[in-house]
């Protein structure tokens, strides 16, 4: 990630938004209760992607979850490869 962006939190649409020029890009999830949360869908429009901003929206809602003592389901099939190569990353940083 080059750019820092500014990450809101949507709580009424269950959604974690970064807006750029106009354009939104987002991860959506689900609370399922029980100290759970289902992100299911991360969203970066064409003209956005390649400058890090999936990875930055998935960092972003990890670490709110993580903050809280929730677990996280990865429905998202780019949050499963964000939180493989982040766990990855720690494995071999020790």
């Amino acid at each position: 990630m080059n750019e820092s962006f500014s990450i809101d939190h949507d709580l009424s649409s269950h959604q974690f938004v970064i807006q750029v020029n106009g354009q939104r890009a987002y991860l959506a999830y689900m609370d399922l209760g029980k100290q759970t949360m289902d992100f299911y869908r991360t969203f970066v429009p064409d003209t956005l992607r390649g400058r890090g901003i999936a990875a930055a929206l998935a960092e972003h809602a990890l670490v709110y979850a993580e903050s809280r003592g929730y677990s996280v389901i990865p429905s998202c099939s780019y949050v499963e490869w964000y939180m493989e190569r982040r766990q990855n990353s720690a494995n071999s940083s020790r």
